[in-house]
């Protein structure tokens, strides 16, 4: 990442690409009531009312954020478990890539947000009953990658290869 009290203009004669993953990621999940969706799909939630009792939300707004998970992919709908007309929303392969995510975005807000001693309810792991560790991104070798340690790279055309190995 640059440095993000100074941002770093690209050189004059370096195009700058017309799409920014962070910027198309963020037009598609940076939504809070997105967030919250995917939040209550990774814990378990499949059903209209159950999201919508979990989150307070008009029903409309639901249904908007909903359809726009499903249209890009990233919920899909499947019929009820209970056999009734309902449907049931589940994480495609594309959503639950989203998890580190959601996990990193938790865990910034567990850290910085919560204040000591007040209650909250922590993610645990299911195989080991810890809680989590704290997202990190590490190198090939195994060392842990810093802030202002990583750079924009040229613009280029997205592979397959690439695109499959992300």
């Amino acid at each position: 990442m640059a440095d993000l009290d100074h941002e770093q203009e690209p050189p004059a004669d370096v195009p700058v690409p017309p799409t920014c993953p962070v910027m198309s990621a963020a037009d598609l999940v940076g939504d809070r009531w997105i967030l919250l969706i995917l939040r209550d799909a990774f814990n378990g939630i499949r059903r209209f009312s159950q999201f919508q009792r979990s989150l307070g939300i008009a029903r409309n707004i639901l249904s908007a954020r909903l359809s726009c998970l499903v249209a890009a992919g990233v919920l899909r709908t499947e019929p009820g478990a209970d056999g009734t007309s309902y449907h049931a929303y589940a994480l495609t392969d594309k959503g639950a890539e989203l998890f580190d995510l959601i996990v990193a975005l938790r865990q910034w807000g567990e850290h910085h947000l919560i204040d000591e001693g007040t209650s909250y309810r922590p993610l645990i792991d299911t195989r080991t009953g810890a809680p989590l560790s704290r997202v990190t991104y590490v190198r090939p070798d195994g060392t842990r990658l810093h802030p202002g340690e990583t750079r924009l790279g040229e613009a280029r055309p997205m592979t397959a290869e690439e695109r499959s190995a992300t």
